[in-house]
């Protein structure tokens, strides 16, 4: 996936942004957007979204894979105005200033909104607890350097207190793998690939 297109600068309003949800503009119509190529393997159902790539135009294996609730725009305007869109999105939430470090794996630990980051690799293993404390506009990003990677068949990203995954982001530095059954809430933001 290509991303890094501009670069945002505000110095005079990181806590402003902190509680603002990251803009993903006409990327949000996407259930799953793409640079090169998008490939499904299986039964695959994608519900609620479009399946769209650009620069690249190969959106591969649908069927047997199925979308409702969308369409596949592959190299055309409507994939391109996403990218750029999705970009936008990308610098944003990495340019976001962190409240806190966080460990290799987050498994079993709970997070109040907020801005995380570490700028190395995070591993989701158990149950990770986002709580709203009550707002159901609380904004959770979570910048990570490198890879994002959830253990198979054992993980959950489990939402509280009004936490709504449509306020939850993950800005990943390379590459995120859902593991087999993972529970996954929020919109990943990858700059290389995501396998699910």
């Amino acid at each position: 996936m290509k991303l890094f297109r501009a670069l945002l600068l505000c110095l005079t309003c990181s806590v402003y942004l902190k509680s603002q949800p990251v803009p993903l503009g006409s990327s949000a119509n996407f259930a799953i957007l793409a640079g090169s190529t998008v490939t499904n393997t299986g039964n695959t159902l994608i519900t609620g979204g479009n399946v769209g790539v650009f620069s690249g135009t190969a959106v591969t294996g649908f069927p047997p894979g199925v979308i409702t609730g969308g369409v596949i725009h592959a190299g055309d305007a409507v994939a391109a105005t996403a990218q750029n869109d999705l970009t936008t999105a990308y610098v944003n939430a990495a340019g976001r200033s962190s409240n806190g470090g966080l460990p290799g794996d987050i498994g079993g630990l709970t997070f109040l909104p907020g801005v995380y980051s570490t700028a190395s690799s995070l591993g989701i293993t158990g149950t990770v607890t986002l709580n709203g404390n009550g707002n159901s506009g609380a904004i959770f990003i979570f910048q990570i350097g490198s890879t994002l990677t959830t253990a198979t068949s054992n993980s959950n990203v489990n939402l509280i207190g009004g936490a709504q995954a449509s306020n939850v982001f993950w800005q990943v530095g390379s590459s995120a793998t859902l593991g087999t059954g993972t529970i996954f809430n929020g919109t990943i933001l990858a700059q290389a690939s995501i396998h699910a």
